[in-house]
């Protein structure tokens, strides 16, 4: 307790601002995934799935009213990175796992076999020691200093990267495999979270620096940094709409989480040069949360093996939580249950 409050009373005023809205922010986003899901769901019960291409969520009032949540929440967590470092910021995302997972439960009635818990439990551990042992952020007095970072040759390697890969993705792997394969839709996601992020950096540093009188507006760099946010929000939301739609909510958090951080931590040690500031025992920290992301995605992973299992072969001593996972998807006229990847692929709305 004593060390509890050592570490609370040397928090800045911002710190503890960035702390609030980050807090804040993981609660809309956790609710918000459980609200677009039942509207996605009310949706395509009357019109064509998002799944399958179809936009009649478009119509829908309660998707609309889970996008403003996430709007909402991820105003929070873009204020939250402006007033606090993001070894701060981003560990308290894992919040918004929790929070979705027990309203998926409770509300969407999704279920997850003990192991799944383990393995989302291990996927947040993972992450949070990354995130924990990262290096400070370094001081930034102008714009013009973070598009000098994005524009170094490192960086850029890793853009193209990302371009040509969420290209093969959306082009390729999409129309053959994103009803199938989870990663698919949550690979398009992550990997273009990763640059929005990084651009989002720049534009609250950017925000912050104008409103402490330093007009950051007046540089082309702060309007081009904003046009790439909104490139990217608007694909994230499209494919992570696919993806909540075609796959168990339950699942879809932990993973999208997961990648999410990780792609991000690596974009930032490349664009920020983080590693050059650390210590080989905090490198190896991060390795090691690396790992431990590794084995949780593997228990999710042999979740959905255990429940295809079930299916397949029917009931055994190991199986009741499973049965009562079905018998309320009976009910509630969807067959989720907890697989990564859909198995009735056949069906129509």
């Amino acid at each position: 307790m004593a060390a509890v409050r050592r570490w609370s009373e040397g928090m800045s005023s911002d710190n503890i601002k960035g702390l609030v809205l980050a807090i804040s922010s993981s609660l809309f986003i956790g609710a918000s995934f459980i609200v677009k899901k039942k509207g996605l769901k009310k949706a395509g019960a009357s019109g064509v799935r998002a799944g399958v291409g179809g936009y009649s969520y478009l119509l829908e009032p309660l998707w609309w009213f889970g996008m403003i949540t996430m709007v909402v929440g991820e105003i929070a967590n873009f204020a939250a990175y402006a007033f606090a470092p993001a070894i701060l910021v981003t560990p308290l995302g894992a919040l918004s796992i929790i929070i979705s997972a027990v309203l998926a439960h409770i509300i969407l009635r999704e279920k997850l076999h003990t192991f799944g818990i383990l393995g989302c439990a291990l996927c947040v551990v993972g992450s949070t020691t990354i995130v924990l042992h990262a290096p400070q952020e370094r001081q930034i007095e102008s714009v013009t200093e973070v598009w000098d970072l994005a524009t170094e040759p490192g960086f850029l390697f890793y853009t193209a990267l990302v371009l040509t890969a969420v290209f093969t993705l959306i082009f390729h792997f999409v129309p053959q495999y994103g009803q199938t394969h989870i990663m698919v839709y949550i690979g398009v996601c992550s990997l273009v979270g990763s640059i929005s992020v990084m651009s989002v950096k720049a534009l609250g540093i950017a925000l912050k620096l104008t409103f402490s009188g330093m007009n950051q507006l007046l540089y082309p760099q702060t309007w081009a940094f904003t046009l790439v946010v909104a490139s990217c929000v608007i694909t994230q939301m499209n494919y992570l709409n696919k993806a909540l739609d075609t796959f168990n909510t339950a699942v879809v958090s932990p993973i999208y989480y997961v990648m999410f951080t990780s792609l991000t931590i690596l974009a930032s040690v490349i664009m920020f040069k983080d590693w050059d500031r650390q210590t080989p025992t905090q490198i190896i920290t991060e390795m090691c949360g690396f790992i431990t992301i590794l084995s949780g995605t593997f228990l999710l992973h042999k979740t959905k093996d255990m429940v295809d299992d079930y299916v397949q072969s029917g009931p055994s001593l190991t199986t009741s939580i499973s049965m009562r996972s079905l018998k309320h998807e009976e009910e509630d006229g969807f067959d989720e249950g907890v697989p990564l990847k859909r198995q009735d692929t056949s069906r129509i709305p």
